[in-house]
C-alpha cells in the first residue's frame, strides 16, 4: 500500500505563487512517475503536469511557463511550483503516482491523493 499526502492548497490572489507538495509513503515501492491533476466542479479531471523518476516532465499548455513540477526521488515527494496564478487555475489539485511494488510478483499500480483546494481570487 502506498499513501499520497498532499499539502499546500490555499486561497491566493491572482498573480501570486503557491507550492503544492505530495509525499508518497509505504513499503517496497519505487516511483515510476507522478502527476498533478486538477478538477473543477462539473469538469473532467485534467492532467496538469507529470514527471518521471528520470525527471522527464510534461505540462498542459495552459500552465506552461508558469508551473514547474519537480520530484525528490530520495524523499519520494513531488512538488508543483505555481507562479503567476490565474483565477482559471482554481481547482482541486490531485496528486497521482504510478509506482512499482516489489512484494511477491512485481507490478505497477496507480494511487491518488485526497486532493487539495487551490483558489485564486481576482
Amino acid at each position: 500500500q502506498v499513501q499520497l499526502v498532499e499539502s499546500g492548497g490555499v486561497l491566493v490572489q491572482a498573480g501570486g505563487s503557491l507550492r503544492l507538495s505530495c509525499s508518497a509513503s509505504g513499503r517496497h515501492f519505487s516511483i515510476n512517475n507522478m502527476s498533478w491533476y486538477r478538477q473543477a466542479p462539473g469538469n473532467q479531471r485534467i492532467l496538469v503536469a507529470s514527471i518521471t523518476s528520470g525527471h522527464t516532465t510534461n505540462y498542459a499548455d495552459s500552465v506552461k511557463g508558469r508551473f514547474t513540477i519537480s520530484l525528490d526521488n530520495e524523499k519520494k515527494t513531488m512538488f508543483l511550483q505555481m507562479n503567476s496564478l490565474k483565477p482559471e487555475d482554481t481547482s482541486v489539485y490531485y496528486c497521482q503516482a504510478e509506482v512499482s511494488q516489489h512484494v511477491g510478483n512485481w507490478g505497477n499500480y496507480d494511487y491518488w491523493g485526497q486532493g487539495t483546494q487551490v483558489t485564486v481570487s481576482s
